[in-house]
């Protein structure tokens, strides 16, 4: 089952709900840092460490470059979501597809095995892929 993927609101608490929601997924031995901006939404940081096994780190402003994989990723989404896109009408579904989508993307810092295929191996064991 797929978790809920579209925020209701933009608070701290519904952030740090659905990232422990979501993270819960990911075997503990695959959480090592995670690096945020200084987003009001991040303000409940220290649950979310408490509760996904995460260093949280934040980036300095205007420093997009501390955040590497995040900014590629926002890049990767905008071809599916231009820039003015209104989020009130894309739906969970259209989230999901997009996840599903770049999850199973082969990356080469990933020796051209895609996130879904690391994931589901170290979850199921190497011989399982």
């Amino acid at each position: 089952m797929t978790p809920e993927l579209k925020l209701s609101d933009k608070t701290a608490h519904t952030m740090t709900t659905a990232s422990i929601k979501a993270f819960r997924r990911i075997p503990k031995v695959m959480r090592k840092t995670f690096t945020l901006d200084n987003g009001k939404e991040f303000s409940q940081f220290k649950q979310l460490e408490e509760k996904t096994g995460f260093c949280v780190y934040f980036a300095d402003p205007y420093s997009a470059w501390q955040r590497g994989s995040n900014e590629n990723t926002n890049g990767l989404i905008r071809q599916y979501f231009p820039k003015g896109t209104n989020f009130r009408n894309i739906t969970s579904k259209d989230l999901a597809f997009v996840v599903k989508k770049l999850n199973h993307r082969p990356k080469k810092c990933l020796n051209y095995q895609t996130p879904h295929e690391i994931i589901y191996g170290a979850i199921h064991g190497a011989l399982a892929i």
